[in-house]
């Protein structure tokens, strides 16, 4: 999502996540939401029995939210950490994963 009020928690998030994005939250995906400032980010996610929220907030710089028309954006976990690093999820020059069928 492009920017939410970060006084949410876990129930504001969960009925964003639920009614306005039309998302399962049991899916096992983590749903990421940022402030205005970039300031902060949380994630929200469901483990097992129970909601998990992860909040960071930073003291001086800012996140390298992606700027997307989407209200969803579908991230791997590499690019979820490049965020989180303060890095754009847009690395030209990272390696591409590489995947194989068989090995000889």
């Amino acid at each position: 999502m492009g920017i939410t009020d970060m006084r949410k928690s876990i129930n504001g998030l969960s009925i964003l996540v639920a009614d306005q994005l039309d998302l399962d939250l049991f899916s096992g995906h983590l749903f990421a939401f940022c402030n205005r400032q970039r300031s902060i980010v949380k994630i929200l996610y469901w483990d097992r029995n129970g909601f998990c929220l992860w909040h960071k907030r930073l003291e001086r710089d800012r996140f390298q939210w992606p700027k997307s028309p989407e209200d969803v954006l579908d991230i791997s976990s590499r690019e979820l950490n490049w965020l989180i690093d303060g890095l754009s999820i847009y690395q030209e020059k990272a390696h591409k994963q590489a995947s194989y069928s068989t090995m000889l």
